[in-house]
């Protein structure tokens, strides 16, 4: 085997002799060795691909040889060397040899001269034949081109070729089909007339026929094309290629809004997070920026998608882009479910002044074009919403024989379903997060706050008035500052629990001792002091009838009382209402649970979950995936008739849907259709359950029983049958301790008839199967009763169900009365009382009455309470309320707490309309002995602040909620429509003008000077009065141009007046849809006066982009619950009154409009204080 490679030293030596003396490149060079790396100066010659070096220039024998075809030659930078070797280096230039081949080390070379390497690196490039081998490349693919060419013209020939033969196949036939076809007309043709010469004049008339013809043919197709393109058709597709093309600029908007989110701001806060000492942790980029990253991919890959399509246009083809978007368009859940909470974690990471500093830098980049991380957070939340609208734009233009029309509608169809389940997880995780913010707020925690189905209600501040002594309460005063200090309560209420809490200095929560933690199931409310009762009426004159009271009878220690006093009659209204229907609904649930549970066939849980009108969709009504307060699926689009029925269900009604149906019922209904369907459900009250239910309900042993009660016309099913005679209840009492106080919703705590709800077979019931029903003793009666007590859990302990002293002759040992009072004592504790089977159906019968006379009257009480301008303004429903009122007082088995609160509602209807004594801006302005205006230098910006609240807060609790349905401000009539908010918009400008007139009054700029930084103070004192409305009227008079340009008085203002303006500006500024002003409108405590027209922007944003009725007619209620959401803060910032003492010479000057300048006279009186300057 061959171990080496010959080689022949005598050609080498010929060509090095060549070299030396011809060669292309000669001259002495500095060679580095690999064994030592030194330096050595060799005699170098370069001919052809070869290179050559020698000892010196006399050798004649080479030293070494190097080929360079196929090498690279470049200069190399000088080594690095000792500060003493730098001038030597300098001098010398170097390059460097790499050749292509494996395993040969590279040649480094140096000169002396820096043209002479330049040369040598020329030399040896051209030396290593690499343009000959790029142009041999080149060639070779030229060559594989052609012969692929030749390859396809080969196939194509021969294509042709069988072409051909088929064609000259087919002409063949062709010709032998004509010849048999001219024969055939030969032999049908007798004769030819040939015309050898025809008459010119025959031929010019054709000439013109053909000419017409062609000019009339012309002529139509224009007239064609004309029509078509003024055609509705062709105006649908220009539409619709328009709308096209706007969505590919949409997406090209919303691509690059999400590259500088991620580019801008999420990857470098990433880094950031990595660095020595991080503003910010890596856990908090993930929860600010979520999955934007993700979408952002996403978005661009369906952009390239949509440029695709659009190069082919005028084919525009969409339908399959969207069918690859929409599964992945699921990674906007996570985004929109938790964006209020990245938020909420992008405010806290603020407040690291660090993170705030970078932030800063990062939003004052170019690209961001002056918008803030929150507005780019904001952009993908309305991406789905716009596909929407877009397709919704896009199928409007499409013909319905169009190719993708139905794929269209599809992506329609699922994006809306997607848009609908991202709502509703929104607002299930908001009620969540909301519950979970004022779990953090209370320094002890609050476990009950962690349960999902606790639904949050209202808050607000309470006083809450000390335990005295009877007779003692008239030393207590409303306005002690002592008990405004001592008895101020943050109270939280919830639709099964109320909080009370105490504030301290640092503005944390603490929850009290005893009392902290209410369980409504265990309270009875108490809201009109007793006629007969000292201790309440002494209350009364003290209050001015502003206190209410909960009685709390747990089932584990004794029974309490909790006393709140309200700062005014709307806002106990509100909270008595509020507390009232979530421990009814609690309680109503419990009485249901116990009457349906008797039954082994059906339970209230099972009965509601096996109705599945309750949560199916149905073409009258469509149900959103979120639960209610009643573990019921909310309605997202129903039918009027649906929306009555889910008012009148007696088995569950959520305090949510009855304020919105409350707020909203004239949008789709009139009061009168509701008022007849209360009525209907007071006298028919078996109607408002379903057919398939009360079939369970009335279920029981005795079949011959339970066919009469299905009967339509039995009459059980209505309020003129006879019910079962009651017994005679004496009002006997075991200690001489004050009986429990009633309300609607409270169990009868009287002595009544006997009854042990020990045994079915106690002495102390009677037995039906015996003819002698009554033929108990009196006193084996009482001691059978005296034997076996029991109470209600949630009754006081001092109180039994005894055996009155005399048996009453009737079939049934209890009373209905007696039944109903033990079923609601019971409905949340479990234990139900044990009867017979006839005993059970009777007394089923009575309880679905009087939870059906219990639902009406709480939904007038609520209805009157918190909506009486509904009947200030409509004396026909007052009327009809007021008429079946007085029927429900004319039942005879009325209990004594429906009597109560039924003279209750018709004792607020009755009387005259009492304004608790507030004042009115007529009032003012009527006021006779006012004291002359004074000026504004002899006014405090204590005092401007206080009455600026004031008056701010007379005009804006003034608004009716009725005038924020329909959008009545922005019509034509607006005046006559909402006269109250165009009120208000007058007072805001009219405050604005005032503040602007009297900078601008004063000559010199010193006192202009003094007049702003008094102003800012103003604004800063109406900021910590939570007047948000007076601080933008003052920040929006100091930006107007007539103000703003006045740079010189500006100068003279002092630099904190300037920060405080930026902070105030920034709290009330309308970018992000008034971000920050929300923010602090959610963590601010009534009193309070918003800016109105951020809600009107709201209501307006959502009457415009949502129609009221579907295109099948129905309701849509999510709406409505939107607007009555909206609605529900307005009103809670309205029913709150501040505490603040009216001074007339005060609010004389804010009032007067003498002092008021226009828009023009105030720029040209600011053009003549600072004249503009010359161009």
């Amino acid at each position: 085997m061959q171990k080496s490679v010959r080689y022949n030293e005598g050609h080498a030596l010929f060509l090095s002799a060549i070299a030396r003396k011809e060669g292309t490149k000669r001259g002495y060079l500095s060679k580095k060795t690999a064994e030592n790396s030194r330096w050595h100066e060799k005699f170098f010659a370069l001919y052809q691909n070869v290179l050559f070096y020698f000892e010196n220039e006399q050798s004649a024998r080479p030293a070494g040889i190097y080929l360079l075809e196929g090498c690279t030659c470049e200069r190399a930078p000088a080594p690095k060397m000792s500060t003493t070797g730098k001038e030597a280096l300098e001098k010398q230039h170097y390059f460097l040899i790499v050749f292509g081949h494996d395993g040969q080390k590279p040649l480094e070379l140096r000169t002396e001269e820096e043209s002479e390497c330049d040369e040598w690196v020329e030399a040896i490039q051209q030396a290593s034949y690499s343009d000959i081998i790029i142009e041999r490349e080149v060639l070779m693919q030229k060559y594989i081109h052609l012969v692929q060419i030749v390859e396809t013209e080969k196939v194509a020939a021969n294509q042709l070729r069988t072409q051909l033969e088929d064609q000259d196949t087919e002409i063949e036939r062709l010709k032998a089909e004509i010849v048999a076809l001219n024969k055939t007309k030969e032999r049908m043709r007798p004769y030819h007339v040939y015309h050898e010469n025809e008459d010119p004049d025959i031929k010019k008339i054709k000439k013109v026929q053909s000419f017409m013809r062609g000019w009339l043919c012309r002529r139509k197709w224009k007239i064609i094309v004309q029509d078509y393109i003024c055609s509705p058709h062709a105006e649908s597709m220009r539409k619709r290629n328009q709308i096209v093309f706007n969505m590919v600029e949409a997406e090209t908007e919303y691509v690059h809004q999400l590259y500088i989110l991620v580019n801008c701001f999420l990857r470098p806060l990433r880094m950031a997070a990595s660095s020595k000492k991080p503003p910010i942790s890596h856990d908090d980029v993930s929860s600010i920026f979520l999955n934007s990253e993700t979408i952002m991919f996403l978005h661009e890959i369906f952009h390239q998608g949509l440029k695709a399509r659009i190069a082919n246009w005028p084919t525009l083809v969409l339908a399959d882009l969207f069918d690859i978007l929409l599964p992945m368009l699921n990674i906007y859940q996570e985004f929109v479910r938790n964006h209020q909470y990245s938020l909420q974690v992008l405010a806290n990471c603020k407040q690291n002044r660090d993170f705030d500093k970078l932030l800063k830098q990062y939003e004052s980049n170019a690209a961001c074009e002056g918008r803030m991380l929150e507005t780019f957070l904001t952009y993908p939340m309305f991406q789905i919403p716009r596909y929407i609208i877009t397709l919704h734009e896009l199928l409007a233009h499409t013909p319905h024989e169009h190719v993708e029309r139905k794929s269209l509608e599809f992506a329609k169809s699922k994006l809306e379903e997607l848009s609908r389940v991202m709502h509703d997880e929104v607002s299930d995780t908001e009620n969540i997060r909301k519950n979970l913010a004022i779990e953090r707020m209370i320094v002890e925690g609050c476990d009950i706050l962690l349960d999902t189905s606790q639904t949050f209600v209202r808050q607000g501040s309470l006083i809450q008035l000390p335990s005295v002594e009877r007779g003692k309460l008239s030393k207590v005063r409303l306005g002690s500052l002592s008990l405004k200090k001592e008895g101020e309560r943050q109270c939280f209420l919830f639709t099964k629990h109320f909080l009370v809490c105490t504030r301290s200095s640092g503005g944390k929560l603490h929850l009290l001792k005893q009392g902290g933690v209410l369980s409504l199931i265990d309270c009875t409310l108490i809201e009109e002091p007793d006629a007969n009762d000292e201790e309440s009426k002494a209350g009364g004159q003290v209050f001015g009838q502003l206190d209410f009271k909960l009685v709390v009878e747990p089932s584990d220690s004794s029974s309490f009382t909790v006393v709140l006093l309200a700062p005014s009659r709307q806002e106990k209204a509100a909270w008595t209402s509020d507390i009232s229907q979530c421990i009814d609904n609690i309680r109503c649930n419990g009485l249901m649970t116990s009457v349906f549970e008797e039954n082994s066939k059906v339970t209230v849980p099972h009965m509601i979950k096996s109705d599945v009108r309750l949560h199916k969709d149905d073409v009258d009504i469509c149900f959103s995936k979120t639960l209610n307060s009643c573990k019921v699926p909310q309605i997202r689009y129903a039918s009027v008739e649906r929306l009555l029925e889910r008012l009148t269900d007696l088995r569950f009604l959520s305090i949510d849907f009855l304020n919105t149906f409350l707020h909203t019922y004239r949008i789709f209904t009139t009061a009168t259709v509701v008022m007849d369907k209360l009525a209907d459900i007071y006298k028919k009250p078996f109607s408002s359950i379903p057919i398939r239910s009360l079939e369970l309900f009335f279920a029981t042993n005795q079949n011959n029983r339970g066919v009469d009660h299905m009967n339509d016309k039995s009459p059980r099913l209505c309020r003129k049958f006879s019910s079962p005679p009651p017994l005679s209840i004496p009002s006997r009492t075991s200690s001489p301790v004050r009986t429990r106080k009633l309300s609607l919703h409270s169990p009868i705590t009287a002595r009544v008839g006997g009854l042990d709800l020990t045994s079915p077979l106690s002495n102390s019931t009677v037995n039906h199967n015996t003819s002698h029903s009554a033929g108990s003793s009196p006193t084996s009666s009482s001691e059978a009763g005296d034997m076996s007590p029991c109470r209600s859990p949630s009754t006081p302990r001092h109180l039994r169900y005894r055996q009155p002293g005399k048996a009453s002759n009737s079939r049934c040992s209890v009373s209905p009365a007696s039944a109903f009072a033990i079923a609601t004592a019971a409905a949340g504790h479990g234990t139900p009382p044990v009867f017979t089977n006839s005993e059970r159906t009777c007394d089923k019968e009575f309880i679905i009455r009087r939870a059906a006379t219990n639902r009406v009257l709480n939904v007038l009480r609520h209805w009157v309470s918190k909506h009486s301008q509904d009947f200030e303004m409509n004396g026909e429903l007052k009327m009809s309320v007021i008429c079946l009122l007085e029927e429900v007082l004319r039942d005879p088995d009325l209990l004594p707490q429906e009597r109560k609160a039924t003279a209750n509602i018709l004792s607020a209807l009755s009387q005259d309309d009492q304004e608790d004594a507030q004042l009115r801006i007529e009032d003012i302005l009527q006021m006779a002995d006012c004291p002359k205006a004074e000026c504004f230098e002899s006014l405090s910006a204590m005092e401007l602040a206080e009455q600026i609240t004031l008056l701010d807060h007379i005009v804006f609790r003034s608004i009716p909620y009725e005038e924020f349905l329909g959008q009545g401000w922005m019509k034509v009539d607006k005046n006559e429509r909402t006269p109250y908010i165009m009120k208000t918009s007058q007072h805001f400008n009219d405050m604005s003008n005032l503040v602007a007139s009297q900078i601008m009054t004063h000559t010199d700029v010193g006192s202009r000077a003094n007049s702003i930084e008094k102003w800012v103070a103003v604004a800063d004192i109406c900021r910590c009065l939570n007047n948000y409305n007076g601080v933008l009227e003052i920040t929006s008079a100091l930006n107007r141009s007539a103000i703003y340009r006045l740079k010189k008085t500006w100068a003279k203002v002092s630099k904190q007046t300037k920060a405080l303006m930026d902070k105030l500006q920034k709290t009330v500024s309308s970018e992000g849809r008034f971000k920050n002003l929300r923010e602090t409108l959610k963590n601010c405590n009534p009193p309070c006066v918003p800016y109105l027209g951020m809600y009107l922007t709201d209501l307006a944003f959502i009457e415009e982009g949502t129609p009221n009725f579907t295109e099948e007619g129905l309701v849509n209620f999510s709406k409505m619950r939107m607007i009555s959401h909206i609605i529900r803060e307005i009103r809670q910032f309205q029913q709150t009154p501040y505490r603040i003492e009216h001074q007339a010479k005060v609010t004389q000057y804010l009032l007067d409009k003498t002092l008021i300048m226009d828009e023009d006279t105030l720029y040209d009186l600011s053009l003549k204080i600072e004249p503009r300057l010359p161009a």
